[in-house]
């Protein structure tokens, strides 16, 4: 009877080790299988970081190429403002009195004048207003200062050179007077 006491026991110590076994093996399963979840996680987040980065790029790129066609012809329009400065000093000439031929003259040149101030106009290009205005520094530059006492002190006598406006940003500013 005792064998079969003893046997029995290393059966029963049998069974409870062959479970451990199983445990042990599933416990390195489970750590693996937790090992493989975390890169996995690792790598759907450094998916993401990447694919926001890629947007940001692509909204980056967007914005600027937007802002290069907003002002597209700002180089263009920058030759051509001192051929419209000439033009207004020859049309001034007309004011002198001159012969009525040399009047003629002046007055094809209003007209070629009057057609350049629409295009200015219709590609949003707009004269700085100055004179009778205080000075501001981002849209005027002061080069000569002048005392007059009807005057308010740091307000614009004159305009020298106009400056102008390309969509809301100053491409030329303006050459002024200022009372002191």
């Amino acid at each position: 009877m005792e064998k079969e006491f003893v046997k029995k026991e290393t059966q029963e110590e049998q069974n409870i080790e062959l479970p451990k076994k199983k445990e042990k093996k599933k416990n390195k399963f489970e750590i693996e299988n937790e090992k493989l979840k975390e890169e996995n996680q690792i790598l759907n987040e450094k998916c993401l970081r990447i694919s926001a980065e890629l947007q940001n790029v692509k909204k980056r790129n967007a914005e600027e190429i937007s802002r290069l066609l907003k002002y597209d012809g700002e180089t263009f329009i920058k030759k051509i403002l001192p051929t419209i400065d000439n033009f207004e000093r020859a049309i001034l000439l007309d004011d002198a009195n001159l012969e009525d031929e040399v009047s003629k003259f002046l007055s094809g040149f209003k007209m070629i004048y009057s057609n350049l101030k629409n295009i200015l106009e219709e590609s949003e290009i707009k004269e700085i207003p100055c004179v009778g205005l205080p000075f501001d520094p981002n849209t005027m530059e002061a080069v000569l200062t002048d005392h007059e006492e009807n005057m308010e002190k740091g307000m614009v006598m004159e305009v020298l050179q106009k400056g102008y406006t390309y969509k809301e940003k100053v491409i030329r500013h303006a050459m002024v007077k200022v009372n002191d």
